[in-house]
């Protein structure tokens, strides 16, 4: 395309994209009467249009059956969980028997903590990256305050070494060697929420596993988003939410990994009688015999109502499947910093690293002129139906989901920018 800004251009990128049916798949808020320019799906996902009759079928089988809706059909309520387990699996590279739907994010990883963080006399401390997402450095602190560490000596934060806020591997390589002795966990984020950033995680597991740590991940932004080995990274474990680029709905239950080669663990591990090993489950016996593998660290049966909308987006994601949605992300967060480039340098600055290999769907943007400046354009921005989100100081971060979003949502974000600009 010689002119990036052109809309026949941007039309012509659409038509001959194979994925461009799945957008009818999805309700799309409207502005003015025109669908919104939504590129929010790193926050909250738009809703899939069949979430509505997963969710009308347990309110059905609820009126009609009661209780023995636990026991009947394709989708009763005893092995619901179960119905999610394979397309989960198949989104993060992972075993069926890897992988378990349950809980929220920040639950899940205080569980896991639970299990694999067990410091001893030598090894106490606990590497994460300097400005973690809130939820899991207050997690994290809170399991080293639990066990009687003091973090100030137990915490290390590595601190980005790149000029744009992002982190190169020789610096994350080098905090965990250089604290190799004293590393029990190392906890990662698969994408920095803030910079967009994604990480080589079979990197990270293997230059942990190295220095005698567990390696654990948050997936937050990286599940959904970019095609995840997780198995075959050799992680310990790692948890996410479901409500981000997996549309599953505000608050939705959200997902769990354990690795296979922890499947029988003889771990601690704060119990549930959902856990225990089904076949006996309803003997209610004393003793606790976790159900190998992930589905071993649930703890109650899981909310059937909150499970419903994931089968709906999982069902598009293994229509689409992770390669083709990571061919069509690459080309729309490509267009959107080519119309950057193109003629919005001196507006926006793409904090995220340049190379799509550490990317994903998002481009964090910082708006030149500051924190008033980027306010004024953020909010420019929601009153012609573009919606993305903002973090402080100065930034906003712009998420085309190759699941709905279009070449011509990115073109109109661009121009929105340009017209503010010359304002």
């Amino acid at each position: 395309m010689t002119d990036p800004f052109s809309e026949a251009g941007a039309h012509a990128l659409d038509a001959a994209d194979p994925l461009r049916a799945l957008r009818d798949e999805f309700l799309i808020p409207r502005h003015g009467g025109v669908e919104q320019a939504y590129f929010c799906g790193n926050s909250l996902g738009l809703q899939p249009k069949g979430a509505r009759a997963h969710v009308e079928e347990v309110l059905d089988k609820w009126a009609t059956e009661a209780v023995e809706g636990h026991f009947t059909g394709q989708a009763q309520w005893m092995p619901y969980h179960e119905l999610v387990r394979d397309p989960l699996a198949e989104v993060v590279g992972a075993l069926p028997s890897e992988v378990v739907a349950m809980n929220s994010l920040t639950t899940n990883l205080h569980l896991m903590m639970v299990s694999f963080y067990q410091p001893t006399i030598e090894r106490t401390a606990i590497l994460v990256e300097a400005g973690s997402f809130p939820s899991d450095r207050y997690a994290v602190e809170s399991q080293l305050k639990y066990r009687g560490l003091p973090p100030k000596h137990t915490l290390i934060e590595v601190e980005p070494d790149n000029a744009d806020g992002t982190f190169s591997m020789e610096a994350i390589e080098r905090a965990i060697r250089d604290n190799g002795q004293r590393l029990a966990l190392v906890l990662w984020p698969g994408v920095q929420y803030r910079t967009g950033q994604a990480f080589d995680l079979a990197e990270i597991a293997r230059i942990a596993h190295d220095v005698g740590a567990i390696a654990g991940f948050d997936l937050a932004h990286a599940v959904g988003n970019l095609p995840l080995r997780l198995h075959d990274s050799g992680a310990d474990f790692a948890v996410w939410c479901h409500y981000k680029y997996l549309n599953a709905g505000p608050g939705a239950v959200a997902g769990c990994f354990v690795h296979e080669r922890h499947a029988r663990t003889q771990r601690p591990r704060f119990a549930g009688w959902w856990g225990h090993e089904p076949d006996t489950r309803f003997r209610m016996g004393p003793e606790f015999v976790p159900t190998p593998g992930a589905d071993g660290w649930q703890l109650s049966n899981p909310p059937i109502l909150g499970l419903a909308p994931l089968r709906a987006s999982l069902d598009l994601f293994a229509r689409a499947g992770m390669p083709a949605l990571r061919a069509k992300s690459e080309r729309l967060t490509g267009y959107l910093e080519a119309l950057i480039d193109a003629r919005l340098r001196d507006a926006l600055q793409v904090v995220t690293p340049r190379n799509p290999a550490q990317r994903g769907c998002q481009l964090s943007l910082r708006v030149a002129g500051g924190r008033e400046r980027g306010r004024a354009l953020f909010e420019f921005l929601g009153t012609h139906g573009i919606v993305g989100d903002w973090r402080e100081p100065d930034v906003i971060r712009i998420s085309p989901a190759p699941l709905y979003n279009t070449h011509a949502d990115v073109l109109r974000f661009a121009r929105a920018v340009e017209h503010w600009r010359a304002s």
